[in-house]
């Protein structure tokens, strides 16, 4: 089956040749498998099969499609966010509207002139559509992008004066960009998301969130409703509560299911949404790929697979974040084997990668 295939199989519950794998890498943990395998970095997520190829197109891309080799260095993007590279991840190190009055917020105009310099990270995407399932993530939608603009604090504060431009706003953008990508580049779905969970519970009540953010998710996936794709959906966290209404906005795939948090069990997951939903992740990054034995990173991804994929489908096969650095070589080896990829397997790839194109 072609990735393609694969990956269209799993969202209709049809039998695949082995489980679809999207999985993301941290820098360094790229630049440290390019190093093992013996390729570019850029070739890492093909060559460890991935299914997927997509491309941010909204602020996402500022926070990780720019990398930075050095704590300290930073750029300041198209909104004016300021980011700088603390660790593993650019962070935000300037708000624009942190502190902002009302008539300057009211006077903040997002970037639409740059619309087409951020459409054009689709382009090496699309190059593969033939073989790839291919995306385009529009996120952060909505109350993420909030939080980016004015501080996480100030947009908490917001939702409760029911003051919703900025976020009518910010939906605004993200529906911009997601019909001119739906429109011009052959997508097999639309991606979206915004962190509104910590690891214990929503970020504001589920009342808040239906109010102030929901309408406008559901603009954003309305989107891709009309281009008839399928839409995915990314919050970490908590977010039991929301998923009914999710579904009913039209989201088809939930990313990244952290299935240590309260209400994220796998198993009830697929109990009760499985009939709508199809699930993307899973894999703890924060314990059990960089702490846990092989044995258990083996025990646990079949443990997923099995759950998720009951139905014979309905799983795609991903971290619950990007894969750290810290992971031992013979737990990420011992996750692909269980999803169908040995790791002599994966260095053939990479020894056929090279012979294509270095001679």
């Amino acid at each position: 089956m072609t990735s393609k295939e694969r990956v269209q199989a799993a969202l209709e519950r049809k039998p695949t040749d082995r489980i679809p794998i999207y999985m993301w890498f941290q820098p360094q943990t790229t630049r440290h498998l390019a190093d093992l395998l013996g390729v570019p970095p850029a070739v890492v997520p093909d060559v460890m099969g991935n299914d997927v190829k997509q491309a941010w197109v909204n602020n996402n891309y500022a926070m990780e499609g720019i990398v930075h080799d050095r704590d300290g260095e930073g750029h300041r993007d198209a909104w004016g966010i300021v980011w700088e590279k603390q660790g593993a991840f650019n962070q935000i190190v300037h708000y624009p509207l942190l502190d902002a009055a009302p008539e300057v917020i009211d006077a903040y105009r997002f970037p639409t002139g740059e619309s087409e310099s951020l459409l054009r990270q689709m382009e090496p995407v699309v190059a593969a559509a033939k073989d790839f399932f291919i995306g385009c993530d529009v996120s952060p939608c909505v109350f993420e992008m909030s939080c980016r603009l004015r501080g996480m604090e100030n947009a908490l504060l917001d939702l409760l004066t029911e003051g919703d431009d900025l976020l009518a706003r910010c939906g605004d953008f993200s529906v911009r960009l997601a019909k001119d990508a739906c429109q011009r580049f052959p997508l097999d779905w639309l991606w979206t998301g915004d962190d509104v969970a910590s690891q214990q519970s929503m970020m504001m009540s589920p009342a808040v969130w239906r109010r102030s953010i929901k309408p406008h998710l559901e603009r954003v996936t309305a989107v891709g409703k009309n281009h008839n794709l399928p839409v995915a959906y990314h919050s970490c966290g908590a977010i039991a509560d929301i998923i009914p209404d999710l579904i009913e906005i039209g989201v088809d795939v939930l990313n990244p299911i952290q299935s240590n948090c309260p209400g994220m069990e796998p198993e009830r997951l697929k109990r009760d949404f499985g009939r709508h939903l199809t699930f993307m992740g899973g894999v703890d990054t924060q314990g059990l790929l960089p702490n846990g034995t092989p044995n258990e990173v083996r025990r646990e991804t079949s443990r997923l697979i099995e759950t998720l994929a009951a139905d014979g489908g309905g799983y795609i096969l991903a971290a619950s974040h990007t894969v750290p650095p810290e992971t031992p070589d013979e737990n990420l080896f011992a996750l692909y084997a269980q999803a169908g990829l040995s790791s002599e397997e994966l260095f053939d790839r990479a020894a056929d990668w090279r012979k294509r194109h270095q001679g």
